[in-house]
């Protein structure tokens, strides 16, 4: 219980959903934790309930500044900083003739370019430390679902920068691996329109003919999978699919 202790995390899009679940599992475990998100209140909200092990850091991750403040907050916090677990981002759905290119430049800074540019700013404190940069993928690099293309190509495009910068990061003991959650029970979902009321939620528990394992997920069983990317000594490049049996195209009744 006590595997994280004397390191220190910084979790972006911590004020909910899997960054949040993130942080609880961590801190339980002696880390040192820095959660940061637009909405100050929600990440605020978060370290509160945490505890001591755990800082707020209100800041978006597509502004420079902003950036820097993240990781300057973090390793005070922490004293120093071990691992990064980049995991902000936005949900963009529509139909390919309805996309709006600003939007799609959004969304393609938010989930990707901005978390390079942090990953960046990190590296001479995670090199001090060996450490780790964890990226959220989805299952949507694995199975194909209408309306979503923009957010779909955004973590393609994540699983391809995990693997290069494993590459180029490893001779400096950086290790760079990444989750691809399924069907988890989040905010992004229910702002998505996955979980919009308690009928909706039940059809989905309910589809077995699409999840091996019969339900949805919840964020502290994404945690779990992050929590072994960062201490696992000689893993990196690596996505794991924890959607529950999601990706497999099941298709029984």
């Amino acid at each position: 219980m006590n595997d994280f202790a004397g390191k220190s995390v910084l979790i972006t899009g911590g004020g909910s959903g899997i960054g949040a679940g993130t942080a609880r599992y961590l801190a339980a475990r002696g880390a040192r934790v820095t959660v940061s998100g637009r909405r100050a209140d929600k990440v605020a909200d978060i370290a509160s309930s945490i505890g001591p092990a755990c800082h707020a850091v209100a800041g978006d991750i597509t502004k420079a500044a902003d950036r820097q403040h993240m990781v300057d907050e973090a390793v005070q916090h922490g004293g120093g900083l071990d691992h990064l677990v980049s995991n902000a981002g936005n949900m963009y759905r529509g139909a390919l003739e309805t996309l709006d290119e600003q939007a799609l430049l959004e969304i393609f800074h938010s989930n990707v370019i901005a978390g390079m540019l942090l990953s960046a700013l990190c590296l001479a404190h995670l090199e001090q430390r060996q450490g780790a940069i964890v990226f959220l993928g989805s299952i949507h690099n694995r199975r194909a679902f209408p309306g979503v293309s923009p957010y779909a190509a955004t973590k393609g495009a994540i699983e391809a920068l995990t693997r290069s910068l494993a590459a180029e990061l490893g001779p400096r003991a950086i290790r760079v691996n990444c989750v691809a959650p399924g069907a988890v029970f989040t905010e992004i979902n229910q702002r998505a329109g996955l979980f919009t009321d308690a009928q909706a939620l039940a059809r989905l528990e309910g589809m077995s003919g699409l999840h091996a394992l019969g339900r949805i997920g919840v964020v502290e069983e994404v945690a779990q999978a992050i929590a072994y990317f960062l201490l696992a000594p000689w893993t990196t490049g690596t996505i794991l699919e924890v959607d529950g049996g999601l990706s497999l195209g099941i298709t029984r009744g």
